[in-house]
């Protein structure tokens, strides 16, 4: 066995020893967890933006930024499961769920501005410094806050994330096209991102056990997607993720020479960024702890797979003096 499949192992056997410790503390405390987390907006640079935040302020802050089409909603589960001994806040962005969406020809829809609006939302709600979590487009979202501002991160968590082309399976061969020729692909794209049956691809992905799936998961995010006017800002906004892509080298320049202390949780039956994205950050990040998880996208759906993620948060952190 390497060194490297040992660390894994005694890694895996960490959490299996307390995982029923730590899930047992989180069902004790889940009913005082619910009452703890507040509902709030605040204004940044003339939008309403929306937030969740839960746990002692003076404790270490956790900022999870969510992805597409989720908003903050999407870190419940990990606010029932951590706010007893982390500060956790979680924003929607603009054009997502309770934040103001204003017009895609009123607003620039790029990952940018959603960046610097993540930032100015930071310093509004006086989180100077922070764990982050990141998932889907909280993943570029965060790398340009983290690059901005690497005084800021203590250590980052990364969760179906992708910083590397390793992890862009088959459905992104249209998006690409969709990048190099935007209106002959577009209605495709839009198909591809915006319908009933995407969302629940989005969840379901290639789990042997879709059945376990709450349909409320997709129909959901689907609502807010049929929204007036969310059509042009998804398709903005995706159409801008052509810069994340290109970004990539940079982003993986910058893990190189930093070596943030990283922590890697990776859904294996997401069929749009796949599971080869976590051994690619390995490779950039040594010392990065890495899990590859029979869960989907959206890795925190489950309450299951909530527990081990929340447990591997504890360890992690505790082990990390945060």
């Amino acid at each position: 066995m390497s060194s490297r499949s040992l660390f894994y192992a005694v890694a895996v056997c960490m959490v299996l020893c307390h995982a029923v410790p730590a899930v047992a503390e989180a069902t004790a405390q889940e009913n005082t967890m619910r009452e703890l987390t507040r509902y709030k907006s605040v204004e940044v640079d003339g939008l309403q933006i929306f937030y969740r935040e839960a746990g002692p302020p003076t404790a270490t802050t956790i900022l999870l930024l969510h992805g597409f089409p989720s908003t903050s909603r999407m870190y419940e589960p990990l606010f029932q499961r951590l706010a007893d001994r982390y500060h956790l806040i979680a924003p929607d962005y603009p054009g997502f769920g309770h934040s103001d969406a204003p017009p895609s020809d009123k607003f620039a829809y790029t990952f940018d501005h959603l960046a610097t609006i993540v930032d100015h939302f930071a310093q509004s709600v006086h989180a100077t410094s922070y764990v982050l979590y990141v998932q889907d487009y909280g993943g570029p979202v965060g790398m340009r806050l983290a690059m901005a501002h690497p005084e800021r991160v203590k250590a980052l968590i990364i969760q179906n994330a992708t910083s590397h082309e390793d992890g862009l399976g088959p459905l992104w061969d249209t998006r690409k096209a969709f990048w190099n020729d935007r209106s002959k692909y577009e209605a495709a794209v839009e198909k591809n991102l915006m319908s009933l049956a995407a969302a629940k691809q989005r969840h379901v992905g290639t789990s042997p056990d879709p059945g376990v799936y709450d349909p409320d998961l997709w129909t959901d995010e689907y609502a807010m997607l049929s929204r007036p006017g969310e059509t042009a800002i998804q398709s903005d906004l995706f159409y801008d993720y052509r810069t994340n892509v290109a970004s990539y080298p940079q982003w993986q320049a910058w893990l190189r020479k930093t070596q943030p202390r990283t922590l890697v949780i990776w859904g294996r039956y997401d069929p749009s960024q796949l599971a080869a994205e976590a051994a690619a950050y390995g490779r950039d990040l040594p010392h990065a702890e890495i899990h590859v998880m029979d869960a989907g996208h959206f890795a925190l759906d489950l309450a299951p797979d909530a527990d081990a993620i929340a447990a591997w948060m504890r360890d992690f952190l505790g082990r990390n003096g945060l």
